[in-house]
C-alpha cells in the first residue's frame, strides 16, 4: 500500500459531527418502529437517499463512479451485513447486550490491522481502546454483562464485520471518493431491505405490535410520520455517513474507531433533550472514560503530526 497522509484531527472533527447528527436522527427510530418494519425502513430510506444523492451529483460536481467496483461492492456488503446482524439480534436480545457486542469493533480493528495488514499498534491506542470499551460497559450498565448466551455471539459478529468494513474503507477503497462509498453503503442496505420485504411477504411472520415487531414485520401501508422521519433519517444518514467515510479515509481505522465512541454521549444528549431521558452517575463516569479515550488518540496524533513537520 502506498504511503498515505494521516489527518487524525480532521477525522476527529468529522466523527464528532457525525455523532451529533446520527445521535439526533437515531433517536426517532422508535417512532418509525412503532408501525413499520426494519426491512421496509431500510428500503425506503435507500430510495430517498439515492434521490438526494442524485440531486447532489450535478450540484456539487460529484462523481460516484467507483475506481475498483469489486472493492466497493465487498465493503458495502460487509457493512450491510453488519447492520443486518445487529438489528436482527435486537429481536431476541436486550439492547444493552447487542450494543456492547457491536462496540467490540475497535478490538477487532486492532487485531485485524495488526495481524492482517501488519500495522504497528502503539501502547497509547491499545490503552485508549481498553479505556473506551470500559466506558461503554459503564454507560450500558451491569445488564450488558448479564444474559450472555450463544445468541450473544451475533452482536459480536456484527462488531467484527463492522471493524472489517471500517478497515476496508482505507485499505481497499482509499482511492474511492466518499460519494462512491456512500452510494454503495445505501444500495447494499436497500438490497437487503428489499430481500427482507420479499421474504416476509412470501412467508409472513406474526410480529408483535409496536417497536417489538420491528424486525419481524413485513411491508405495510405506513402513515405520514413514517415517511417524514424516514426522510430525516435519509438526509441525516447521507450527510453523517459521508462524514464518517471521509474520516476513515483520513486516518487509520484503529484511531477512528476509538473516536467513534463519542456517538454514545451524543445519543444520550439527544435522548435527554428530546425525550427527557437521563443517565445515572455510573453512565456519566463511562462517558468520561469515552471522552478520555478519544482525547488520548487525538492528542497523541497531534503530537506525532507536529513532530513530523519540518522546522
Amino acid at each position: 500500500m502506498t504511503e498515505q497522509t494521516d489527518r487524525t484531527l480532521a477525522a476527529t472533527a468529522l466523527i464528532c459531527g457525525y455523532a451529533l447528527l446520527i445521535g439526533f436522527t437515531d433517536n426517532y427510530v422508535r417512532v418509525i418502529a412503532a408501525d413499520t418494519g426494519l426491512w421496509q425502513f431500510h428500503f425506503t430510506r435507500t430510495c430517498m437517499a439515492m434521490v438526494l444523492l442524485a440531486l447532489a451529483v450535478p450540484l456539487f460536481r460529484l462523481n460516484p463512479r467507483p475506481v475498483n467496483l469489486r472493492a466497493v461492492v465487498a465493503r458495502s456488503a460487509i457493512h450491510g451485513m453488519a447492520m443486518v446482524i445487529y438489528f436482527g439480534a435486537l429481536a431476541f436480545l436486550p439492547v444493552a447486550v447487542v450494543a456492547a457486542g457491536l462496540f467490540t469493533s475497535p478490538i477487532f480493528v486492532l487485531l485485524i490491522s495488526r495481524f492482517a495488514f501488519g500495522h504497528v499498534i502503539g501502547p497509547v491506542r491499545i490503552m485508549a481502546v481498553l479505556i473506551g470499551f470500559l466506558g461503554v460497559i459503564l454507560v450500558l450498565g451491569p445488564e450488558a454483562l448479564s444474559g450472555a448466551s450463544l445468541a450473544a455471539v451475533l452482536p459480536v459478529a456484527a462488531g467484527a464485520l463492522y471493524a472489517l468494513g471500517n478497515i476496508a474503507t482505507r485499505e481497499w477503497c482509499s482511492g474511492e471518493k466518499a460519494e462512491t462509498l456512500l452510494a454503495g453503503f445505501f444500495l447494499a442496505l436497500g438490497a437487503l431491505g428489499a430481500l427482507g420485504m420479499l421474504v416476509l411477504t412470501l412467508w409472513p411472520l406474526a410480529a408483535p405490535a409496536g417497536p417489538d415487531g420491528f424486525v419481524l414485520r413485513g411491508p405495510v401501508w405506513p402513515g405520514g410520520a413514517f415517511y417524514f422521519w424516514t426522510f430525516v433519517q435519509a438526509a441525516g444518514s447521507l450527510l453523517g455517513v459521508g462524514m464518517m467515510i471521509r474520516a476513515y479515509q483520513l486516518t487509520e481505522a484503529s484511531r477512528a474507531s476509538v473516536i467513534e465512541y463519542v456517538i454514545l454521549p451524543a445519543s444520550a444528549l439527544w435522548s435527554w433533550l428530546i425525550w427527557g431521558e437521563t443517565l445515572g452517575l455510573l453512565a456519566w463516569a463511562g462517558m468520561a472514560l469515552i471522552v478520555t479515550a478519544g482525547s488520548m488518540i487525538a492528542l497523541r496524533a497531534k503530537a506525532r503530526e507536529s513532530s513530523a513537520q519540518p522546522a
